[in-house]
């Protein structure tokens, strides 16, 4: 097992070095000029001005340096945990751009994947032996996996917010209420947090109870199934056996879906203005910012391998065919 996961690590840092090289590249090759926008931000009309701040600017920022020293350099500042400065809200460090948005982003995603996983197979599971409910859930499902994330977004925000009134269209929280670990200011970030959660939530629980609707019926049918039947093995025992077979492959879902739900999540983010990396992302763009689109990404990158690997954990956890396959490897 120890080989294994030495294994999995040496996978998982290549992926990493090479997830990271194209995030460093995919920058450098957009339109534009971030100097010249910080410049013209500065409203200098001097021509001797406006090149000393140039000179400057891209003496600081590394720009004037050969394209190889540049990539050198970033992963020599990465490895000590220097993300740069952000050239959006110059000159306040990456890092701490990052830190602010960070929470809000883990606080959607992270009940959004879990609560859907668990809720998805908990209600495929009753489908599957339950004809009235499975007559509800799979049209349900399929039509909530069929939504894009923006989509039923911009639905939720026009029905709960902006017709209901119930909750607010936009923002982390109130302008009105200083963020602070009090009663007002907590009930007043959950309220602002409602609607992103649900997007995410909705459209991921529909996939998750079609899969696990669907396993279970193909356990229930298989050959072992029939063979405890046969032999008078109470129902319950079976639907309990097909239920932890038909969990292994939506553990593994789990693992290749979690790419697709982080972009919903930014996707998310953007469309009710929340203050989480997607925004973050949309603003490095709309200004060139080099270093904090490095930066959103890398935080990304770093979240979904960390999940993948833990996922992996969980894996061999569950499935003892797993281990015993290991075991019988090292022999």
């Amino acid at each position: 097992m120890r080989r294994y996961f030495a294994r999995k690590l040496l996978i998982y840092g290549f992926t990493f070095v090479i997830a990271v090289t194209v995030n460093w590249m995919i920058p450098r090759f957009m339109p534009g000029d971030p100097v010249a926008a910080m410049v013209a931000r500065a409203r200098v009309s001097q021509p001797e001005a406006v090149e000393a701040m140039r000179s400057y600017y891209n003496n600081l920022f590394g720009f004037d340096e050969p394209v190889w020293q540049q990539y050198l350099h970033f992963w020599s500042a990465l490895l000590q945990g220097d993300f740069g400065l952000s050239i959006w809200v110059f000159p306040k460090p990456v890092g701490d751009v990052l830190l602010d948005a960070l929470p809000y982003t883990l606080g959607l995603m992270i009940p959004a994947v879990l609560l859907s996983w668990f809720a998805g197979n908990w209600l495929g599971a009753l489908a599957a032996r339950r004809k009235v409910l499975d007559n509800t859930v799979l049209p349900a499902g399929y039509l909530l996996t069929a939504m894009p994330y923006m989509w039923i977004a911009v639905i939720l925000a026009w029905a709960l917010g902006s017709k209901a009134g119930w909750f607010p269209l936009s923002g982390g929280y109130s302008l009105d209420v200083q963020p602070s670990w009090t009663t007002d200011f907590v009930l007043d970030l959950l309220d602002h947090w409602v609607l992103p959660f649900l997007s995410l939530f909705l459209v991921a629980l529909g996939g998750w109870a079609i899969g696990m609707r669907n396993m279970i019926i193909y356990e229930l049918e298989s050959d072992y199934s029939s063979y405890l039947s046969a032999l008078g093995a109470p129902q319950r025992l079976i639907r309990r056996y097909a239920f932890r077979n038909a969990v292994l492959p939506q553990i593994t879902g789990l693992a290749l879906q979690l790419g697709v739900l982080v972009a919903g999540a930014l996707v998310t983010e953007i469309v009710f203005a929340y203050p989480g990396l997607g925004s973050l992302i949309l603003a490095a763009i709309q200004n060139q910012d080099f270093f904090l689109l490095q930066g959103a990404f890398l935080f990304i990158v770093i979240g979904v391998l960390i999940a993948n690997f833990l996922i992996d954990i969980v894996y061999v956890v569950v499935d003892p065919r797993t281990r015993t396959g290991m075991a019988g490897g090292q022999s």
